[in-house]
């Protein structure tokens, strides 16, 4: 009979069969994972966070101050080109208090002093200004306040009205029928009292009523035009008759008078916050309700500058309701800008997403974003954008905005962002809207559908083009990098990022220019662990891209000597550990995941090869083992053991690996006796390669490793045993080692393993096959080969060959498991079985001869 040969790795170069290479990815080569990046939340909402690369004076404010004069009043009003003729009579109000069925709302007094402070010190002031006669211009004299007094308590004429309930009243004056005396405006220059003949004689005849709303603050910030009072009180009594000369259907009059104007007079009169909220929600129906929200309202301008003087009201609950109205009202220019400022303010507290929730802001702001002009608006839609990303830090808007089409938006927006190049005026503010943008996709990223929509919009392509635009903005680029580093996580997105040939060089050029800043280079190394863990493809395209390598262990040289740094820190002050060794320091972080790159790279086989003949890369995984405990850094200690095992698979001239392979085992015996189950594990690994050499074997029998990895067979962990039978099977071709299995149990402790594991893993039963028959090469009885576990070795080995009970087992495995069993384990097993039975039935031919 011919001789068998031992069934250990050669290594020789032949055409791997898929059963070999579902072996070798099981023993010996690995992929790794590691976890994402941790980004804490920034404590406060801010446009730019608190590790902004951006210098405070060069970045728009994320805390401002809006008044009235933040508007344009101007601006609201749609020029008519007419112009009217002065008035030459002097209008005075009469009010008769009797009749309270009048039309127009007349100002509630103050319940208490606690509900006026609920109002701005604005509009409380416009109450003490009124009261003490200063609805009248400067040069003016005031008024009797006893015989212009109302029948109630606060002793003002009007005094909870601003200047457009001026306007307010001259409309309802029109649409009131004259017989109706009880309050109307007589414009009766006859028909006011001596003193009131005297205040208006001479120039202050020619002076008209100052609106109520134009404070002395407003007229500080150039709100209050200086036309002429004639011109000036016309336009304010006939409630801006510019809007009412288009045309306008009596049925939207009436509307006007009866459903909107009640409301405005509420919001000028009102004084409690609770109560102009609700005015304002009554609004925002009614004009809804008329089709009057938008540009196609006649008297917008009316309406937004009663709107414009409540935002000096301090209350965020109001703002909430005003933004939403005056952006329905498809304002531009300062008036758009201020809409959003006003959202941004009410969204930058995290305490209003309740409020923000049961109201429809973010129609409003996604409106904005669909429909505005990029470069006209552009501050504008960089707060609209800001008050966006406030929101998408909230689950229930988070899951809104995908609902509302917030996705492709976004992406059209940046679409329009990439096409204006670096030379244009606009780029570097468009940086700005950049990172609001992209903070809020990094926010978008967290929900299942969003991927779904950006991989197939091939957003992809889009974020690489804005990487590659923006390589100096390290704002952009973070938040980008966050994106992939979120979604490459999935294999969908990884896939599509894969395939984006241009991604692996701006990774490379983004690490070698920012190679120190440790936020951006860890996701960015995190990304590329992604890219190479599951796609052979990247490996290579990576691994081919000029200066891959190099800038990898340039970033490993850095970061290793950081971390040298930390230890001395630590070790200067009496403290030989971290205070929290479960979390990696900031550059151990980094080389956990540079060296997960490297790992994953080595899979392929001539990058592989490639890099374990690279000697600066094998030398710096020597030297983690060498100066980093496991008990100080698991995972960093434990992949670069994982990686330099993948690299002793590799049987290539002037092998790193070879070369430095009793250094190497000297650091493994290290993580051999140490408390981890994980490092002694993949320690035991490393042993499984490098036993193949004679040196590490002398040196497994001299330090007594072999019994440490005989008594690993008594973990009951598959993976554990699968490991510790890779070093016994090379240890076993040396007949002289042989014998070293019985010393302590060894072979009882194979036979457990084969019976408990072997049936639904026969990866394992192969392995133990292998080393029970080199072990059995010069058996002369089975018995004194295997002892009292020959019998139980022999019901295995004949219930494994037994392919229907056999293949049971792998039902739910795949052809794999059939053609494993049929090409690797069946031979070695029929072959060891035989052998049993021969030398077993001789024995006891032998006995009964004797008898």
């Amino acid at each position: 009979m011919e001789k068998p040969e031992p069934f250990y790795r050669l290594s020789v170069s032949k055409q791997k069969t898929s059963s070999e290479i579902i072996n070798e990815a099981r023993s010996v080569l690995r992929t790794l994972r590691t976890q994402r990046p941790f980004t804490p939340a920034e404590d406060q909402r801010k446009l730019f966070g608190s590790g902004s690369s951006r210098a405070p004076q060069n970045r728009p404010p994320s805390v401002f101050s809006l008044h009235a004069s933040s508007f344009d009043l101007a601006e609201s009003r749609p020029a008519s080109g007419v112009r009217l003729s002065p008035l030459d009579y002097k209008p005075i109000l009469v009010i008769s208090s009797k009749d309270e069925d009048s039309s127009v709302s007349l100002p509630k007094p103050a319940v208490d002093a606690a509900e006026v402070r609920k109002v701005s010190d604005a509009r409380a002031q416009l109450f003490r200004r009124t009261s003490q006669g200063d609805a009248f211009p400067a040069k003016m004299a005031p008024l009797d306040h006893h015989e212009e007094k109302l029948d109630c308590e606060e002793p003002a004429m009007m005094s909870s009205l601003h200047g457009t309930n001026d306007n307010c009243l001259a409309e309802q004056r029109a649409y009131t029928p004259f017989n109706d005396k009880s309050e109307q405006l007589i414009c009766n220059e006859h028909s006011g009292k001596p003193e009131r003949e005297d205040v208006l004689k001479g120039t202050a005849g020619k002076h008209l009523f100052q609106l109520k709303g134009e404070s002395n603050q407003m007229k500080k910030h150039g709100i209050v035009a200086s036309q002429p009072s004639s011109i000036g009180w016309k336009r304010r009594l006939t409630g801006l008759e510019d809007d009412m000369r288009t045309d306008e259907s009596e049925e939207e009059k009436s509307f006007w008078h009866m459903k909107v104007l009640p409301i405005l007079h509420e919001l000028e009169s009102e004084d409690n916050v609770e109560s102009l909220c609700l005015a304002c929600t009554k609004l925002y129906q009614v004009l809804n309700e008329g089709n009057m929200l938008g540009k196609r309202f006649k008297r917008r301008s009316m309406l937004l500058k009663t709107l414009y003087k409540l935002v000096e009201i301090d209350s965020d609950p109001l703002c909430l309701k005003l933004a939403k109205i005056i952006l329905s009202m498809k304002v531009d220019g300062k008036n758009l800008l201020g809409a959003c400022k006003l959202a941004f303010k009410v969204c930058r507290n995290g305490i209003n997403d309740y409020l923000i929730q049961n109201d429809t802001l973010l129609d409003c702001l996604l409106e904005v974003l669909r429909t505005e002009d990029l470069q006209k608006n552009n501050e504008a839609l960089l707060y609209c954008l800001g008050a966006i990303k406030f929101m998408s830090g909230n689950a229930v808007l988070l899951n809104e905005m995908v609902n509302k089409g917030a996705v492709e938006m976004l992406l059209q927006l940046m679409k329009q962002i990439n096409s204006i190049k670096e030379n244009d005026s606009h780029f570097s503010s468009l940086g700005h809207l950049l990172v609001q943008l992209t903070a809020t996709l990094r926010n978008l990223a967290d929900l299942p559908q969003t991927r779904c929509q950006l991989v197939c919009s091939g957003a992809v392509s889009e974020l690489c083009v804005a990487l590659e635009q923006r390589m100096n903005d390290k704002d952009v680029c973070t938040y980008i990098v966050r994106i992939f580093s979120k979604l490459s996580s999935y294999n969908d997105f990884c896939a599509a990022l894969a395939d984006c040939s241009r991604c692996y060089i701006l990774f490379l050029a983004l690490l070698n220019k920012h190679q120190k800043q440790q936020d951006l280079v860890i996701r960015i190394i995190f990304i590329l662990g992604n890219l190479t863990a599951k796609n052979n493809q990247a490996r290579e395209q990576f691994f081919k891209e000029e200066g891959s390598v190099n800038t990898l262990m340039s970033l490993f040289q850095t970061y290793h000597e950081l971390d040298l740094k930390e230890e001395k820190w630590y070790h200067e002050r009496g403290r030989e550990e971290k205070k929290n060794p479960q979390h990696p320091s900031k550059a151990e972080d980094v080389l956990i995941k540079l060296i997960r790159v490297l790992a994953n790279l080595s899979i392929h086989p001539s990058v592989g090869a490639a890099l374990a003949a690279a000697h600066h890369v094998v030398e710096l995984l020597v030297t983690v083992l060498e100066y980093k405990s496991i008990e100080v850094c698991e995972e960093l200690v434990i992949n670069a053991a994982t990686t330099i095992n993948n690299l002793s698979f590799y049987k290539v001239k002037s092998s790193a690996v070879q070369d430095k392979k009793l250094r190497i085992a000297e650091m493994l015996l290290k993580l051999l006796m140490s408390n981890n189950m994980d490092g002694v594990v993949e320690a035991v690994r490393v042993f499984g390669n490098l036993s193949q050499y004679h040196e590490i074997c002398d040196f497994i029998i001299q330090k007594k490793i072999h019994k440490f990895v005989i008594a690993l067979l008594d973990a009951k962990n598959q993976d554990v045993c699968f490991s510790a039978c890779g070093v016994l099977l090379n240890l076993t071709v040396d007949k002289d080692r042989r014998a070293l299995l019985m010393e302590e149990g060894g072979i009882g402790k194979l036979v457990d393993c084969l019976r408990d594991f072997g049936p639904a893993d026969l990866q394992l039963a192969c392995l133990i096959c292998k080393t029970l028959w080199n072990y059995s090469e010069n058996i002369t009885s089975a018995a004194s080969c295997f002892g009292e576990d020959t019998d139980t070795l022999l019901m295995l080995l004949t219930s494994l060959l037994d392919e229907e009970l056999a293949l049971g087992y792998g039902l739910d495995r795949g052809d794999h498991h059939k053609l494993y069993w049929e090409m690797e384990f069946k031979p070695v097993a029929e072959k060891l079985l035989e052998r049993i039975q021969t030398h077993r039935s001789s024995v006891s031919a032998a006995i009964i001869t004797a008898f």
